[in-house]
């Protein structure tokens, strides 16, 4: 039995600590009908050709959630192999500087602590990033 070569896609997500509380982070629930439907994700998307990591951020944060950000450091990277794609997934701090979250791109938005977090179903790409924020490895955002 051969392997089955499987697209690889690089997404950026962006860990953003709430206005109010920075021990709440802004997490995304997957629209209903698409690949991974309902589930839970650090709010991002693709790079695409050309783009860097951090104008890939910012772009997809604008369409999606209405925002601006500022992105700041990588804090973190996997390797994650679905059976139809295989994700590399960057996570950066980033700080809103304008806007309001919006769900413009996903089902529902909300601002969680990593505790809280862990009971929501998350991307299974997501679950190792989430681990490590629990544990409080991924340091500081900027």
């Amino acid at each position: 039995m051969t392997a089955v070569a499987t697209r690889t896609v690089r997404v950026v997500a962006a860990l953003i600590p709430g206005p109010h509380d920075g021990q709440r982070f802004l997490v995304q629930q997957r629209l209903p009908g698409g690949s991974r439907a309902l589930l839970w994700e650090f709010p991002g998307g693709k790079v695409e050709a050309g783009e860097t990591d951090e104008a890939a951020l910012a772009r997809e944060c604008r369409e999606e959630l209405d925002v601006e950000l500022s992105v700041g450091r990588r804090l973190w990277e996997h390797r994650h192999a679905y059976p139809d794609l295989t994700v590399e997934l960057v996570l950066y701090g980033a700080r809103l500087v304008s806007g309001e979250p919006k769900p413009l791109g996903a089902h529902a938005l909300a601002f969680k602590t990593p505790a809280e977090m862990q009971s929501l179903p998350f991307c299974e790409a997501d679950i190792p990033l989430l681990d490590d924020l629990v544990a409080g490895r991924l340091g500081a955002l900027d």
